[in-house]
C-alpha cells in the first residue's frame, strides 16, 4: 500500500575571499570520514481530489494538478514564505491538512513562485508539454544574513545527486546537513551576509556550467566551479572556480573556512 505523506508546515515565519594556502587546505581536508544517515519515511496522511500528495523514500510529497505537479521536500525547507506571498492560492498558509493546490493560479505564477524558492524543497514537474526549470544562467552563492548560503546553479551535490536551489548549513548546528533546517534560529547564529570584496576579482570566462559541492567529513564544503559569491545586499565579492565555504560557523574569515572547525570539534558527515 502506497504511503501518503503529511506535507504540512508550521507556523510559516521569514527568515577575506580567496582560497585557503596549499598547508591550510591539507589540514581543512584532514578530519576522518563519517557515513549518512538514511532517511526515514514520513507519517502517513490521507489527502483527497485531484491534489493528492504522495510520498517516496524521500519524504518528498508530490502534488499533482492538472498541468504541473508540485514536489515538497519538508525536511529542506526554512519557512523563508517565498511560496504563501507568491502564490497564496496554490499554497495555503496556516492550515491542517493539504496545503498545495496547484491549479490555484496560473501555470505561470505557480512556476515562476516555486522557482523561488531558496532551500529547494518546492519543485516541480509539468504535464502540459510546456519546460522544465532550466539552471541558472549565472551560477550564485549568495550569504543569508544570520544564516545559511543559498546557492542556485546545476549543482552536483556529493551524497545527494543533482539540484538546483539549496540552502546549505553555515552555522554546524543542522540535524540534516549538509542542508539548513532552520537550526541557526534556535542557535542564535549570528554572522553577517556582508564580506569584503576580493582585491583581485576577475571576470570568470564562464558563468554557468556544473557546479560540484562535496561536504568534507567534519570539515567545510568544497566548491568547484564558475561561481559569483553574492552578499546579503546583492554585492559580487568573489568570482572564483574553487571555494573552500565555512559550515561550522566558527571561521573568522566567513564565508571561507579558516580551519576553525579542528579547534571547534566540529563533527558533520561528509
Amino acid at each position: 500500500m502506497e504511503k501518503l505523506v503529511e506535507s504540512v508546515p508550521a507556523n510559516l515565519e521569514t527568515d577575506a575571499p580567496g582560497l585557503p594556502s596549499a598547508g591550510r587546505r591539507r589540514l581543512l581536508l584532514g578530519s576522518s570520514a563519517a557515513s549518512l544517515a538514511t532517511l526515514a519515511p514520513a507519517a502517513a496522511a490521507q489527502q483527497d481530489g485531484s491534489d493528492v500528495a504522495s510520498a517516496d523514500g524521500k519524504e518528498i510529497s508530490r502534488t499533482k494538478g492538472k498541468y504541473v505537479t508540485v514536489m515538497f521536500e519538508g525536511k529542506r525547507c526554512i519557512h523563508a514564505r517565498y511560496c504563501v506571498l507568491g502564490a497564496p492560492a496554490v499554497f495555503l498558509a496556516n492550515v491542517k491538512g493539504p496545503w498545495i493546490k496547484p491549479d490555484g493560479d496560473t501555470v505561470e505564477n505557480l512556476l515562476h513562485t516555486i522557482r523561488q524558492c531558496p532551500s529547494g524543497a518546492l519543485t516541480y514537474r509539468r504535464h502540459d508539454g510546456g519546460p522544465e526549470e532550466k539552471a541558472a544562467p549565472v551560477n550564485l552563492v549568495r550569504i543569508r544574513e544570520n544564516g545559511p548560503l543559498t546557492i542556485h546553479a546545476d549543482v552536483a551535490l556529493k551524497g545527494k545527486g543533482k539540484l538546483q536551489r539549496a540552502n546549505l548549513c553555515r552555522c554546524g548546528a543542522s540535524k540534516n546537513t549538509p542542508f539548513c533546517d532552520g537550526s541557526h534560529k534556535q542557535a542564535k547564529f549570528v554572522a553577517s551576509a556582508e564580506a569584503p570584496v576580493s582585491a583581485d576579482m576577475k571576470p570568470l570566462p564562464k558563468r554557468d556550467g556544473v557546479v560540484n559541492v562535496e561536504p568534507l567529513p567534519d570539515g567545510p564544503l568544497s566548491v568547484s566551479g564558475n561561481v559569483e559569491i553574492v552578499t546579503g545586499t546583492g554585492a559580487t565579492i568573489a568570482r572564483v572556480t574553487q571555494a573552500i565555504l565555512c559550515r561550522c560557523g566558527a571561521s573568522k574569515n566567513k564565508p571561507f573556512c579558516d580551519g576553525s572547525h579542528v579547534a571547534a570539534g566540529f563533527k558533520a558527515s561528509a
